[in-house]
């Protein structure tokens, strides 16, 4: 199985460079595309860049030009919900936009136009070798199993994580999750995505996400790459 890994920002993707065996180094669309082993199996880890557009267009190269059979999506996310803290884990059970709204037409909010469903869903194999390689790779960390919510916005206000939460009923929000997820989706390809707790998407967001932006990212990374060996 050849094994897609993408993360939004180099600090989410930097330690599993350094674990892995890189064999080629491919660039597409301002990309670097890098080829190899992890844990013995084949990968292609990349950092996508932050946004949907980024992210989506990350996916297809994945799985067009690299026959990626998987896509693992790594990085950080804010909280939605007070039970969920900095440093905790959220394993997607679905992926949804925060930011699409064709209501006018009767559509549900985050629901693209035409595309039959509002969310979608991540891989139910990928979601328990997720679980199971959080209690083995970071067993201290609280692990919660839910909804994502992206958007090209970073939430950094009360008022707007609280209205996200109740629309969309979701766990955490970041900004590329949704758009892998859609991508992934379409092209039948499974996915799951990993989101460590870097902050709480509201005022506090500019003491607390440069504190521990660094540990949520290796947390993850960690994760990923236990995942990887059983996959």
């Amino acid at each position: 199985m050849k094994i897609g890994i993408i993360g939004a920002m180099e600090i989410e993707v930097e330690t599993l460079k350094e674990a892995m065996t890189i064999e080629e180094t491919v660039t597409r669309a301002n990309m670097e595309f890098c080829v190899g082993k992890l844990e013995k199996k084949d990968v292609i880890v990349v950092r996508s860049g932050v946004g949907k557009v980024n992210a989506a267009l990350c996916t297809q190269i994945l799985i067009d030009v690299f026959q990626a059979e998987a896509i693992i999506n790594t990085g950080v996310a804010g909280s939605l919900h007070n039970a969920i803290n900095i440093g905790d884990i959220v394993v997607s059970t679905d992926a949804v936009y925060h930011d699409v709204d064709a209501t006018v037409f009767g559509y549900q909010k985050g629901e693209v136009p035409q595309m039959g469903r509002l969310s979608f869903p991540a891989d139910l194999t990928l979601q328990k070798k997720a679980m199971e390689a959080i209690r083995k790779a970071a067993p201290d960390c609280n692990v919660f199993a839910g909804r994502i919510a992206s958007g090209d916005q970073f939430v950094a206000g009360r008022n707007v994580k609280e209205g996200i939460a109740k629309t969309m009923q979701a766990q955490c929000t970041e900004m590329e999750g949704a758009a892998i997820a859609h991508a992934a989706y379409v092209n039948g390809v499974p996915f799951v995505i990993l989101r460590a707790i870097s902050d709480k998407a509201d005022e506090s967001v500019q003491i607390s996400y440069d504190d521990f932006e660094k540990k949520a990212a290796q947390d993850c990374a960690a994760i990923t790459k236990e995942l990887v060996k059983h996959m």
